[in-house]
């Protein structure tokens, strides 16, 4: 069961959460709303009927309104977010302190609220918190590529590698920036929109850190060789084999301020349909 709860002192008979219900299982009877036994295995936990309840009604899941954050008054304007959107820069100047455990915990447990496809909530995350760790895959990418151009295996389509390796053979850290964390995201073949899953988080991640004043990097570089080219070093890190979508952010202290935004063509790429 879904543990479905109707405080009966409190509901107002309104019928939102019977509106709201994504697949229409929840229904009245005698006045008030359930959750029919026989339905309940259909729900997808998405919590929208507790959310919906303005008195505060209904719990489910063995969760309660009373604990969950109150939306009124609560959310920043459109201005504030348009400022974070325009804002947000990637940063490829890191400093080597890293950032609080609870900081690091506070940022993913937050981030796990991402939208998913059908809330199935696969996307998995493993992430590199001290910098020991983060030292010892820089080595081992740089082994890995290494190894590739010895045997002239790196493909001409990532032929940029070969100008990247005698970089970080000389000390240079241009694919993980120098940054003292590294978030690897991923999903499972079976999860229903995982590609989509695991770049929203990602996404929700980076605009959650910039509000914080972190910085983050979307690691296309990394991407390319844990990835595309050295597939073994998602292994050593732990990245399960039947995860088939996986991509990389770096975060940290930034050691750069930007001041101001940057300017696009606002119209770039869009196409209007009008029939």
């Amino acid at each position: 069961m879904k543990q479905f709860r109707v405080d009966k002192s409190r509901c107002i008979q309104c019928g939102e959460c019977v509106k709201d219900c994504v697949f229409g299982l929840i229904g009245m009877e005698q006045g008030y709303p359930v959750l029919p036994a026989d339905k309940a295995a259909v729900c997808i936990e998405c919590q929208h009927c507790m959310a919906v309840c303005k008195p505060g009604a209904i719990s489910i899941l063995g969760l309660y309104p009373g604990d969950s954050l109150p939306l009124e008054g609560q959310l920043p304007d459109q201005r504030q977010v348009e400022t974070l959107i325009k804002g947000r820069r990637s940063i490829r100047r890191y400093l080597p302190d890293p950032l609080p455990a609870e900081t690091i915990d506070q940022l993913l447990t937050i981030t796990a609220h991402a939208p998913t496809g059908v809330n199935a909530r696969g996307v998995e995350f493993i992430v590199v918190e001290d910098p020991g760790t983060m030292a010892a895959i820089r080595q081992e990418t740089m082994e890995a590529l290494q190894d590739l151009a010895r045997r002239d295996a790196i493909p001409e389509s990532l032929e940029c590698f070969k100008h990247i390796l005698p970089l970080m053979e000389q000390g240079y850290d241009p694919v993980f920036r120098g940054a003292p964390h590294l978030l690897i995201a991923s999903a499972a073949e079976g999860v229903p929109c995982r590609e989509a899953d695991v770049f929203i988080a990602l996404s929700y991640f980076e605009l959650l850190a910039t509000s914080a004043g972190i910085g983050t990097t979307w690691c296309g570089l990394g991407k390319w060789a844990m990835v595309d080219l050295a597939p073994q070093l998602l292994q050593s890190v732990g990245v399960p084999d039947h995860h088939d979508v996986v991509y990389l952010m770096l975060f940290g202290k930034p050691d750069v301020q930007y001041y101001r935004t940057v300017q696009r063509d606002q119209d770039a790429n869009i196409r209007r349909l009008v029939k």
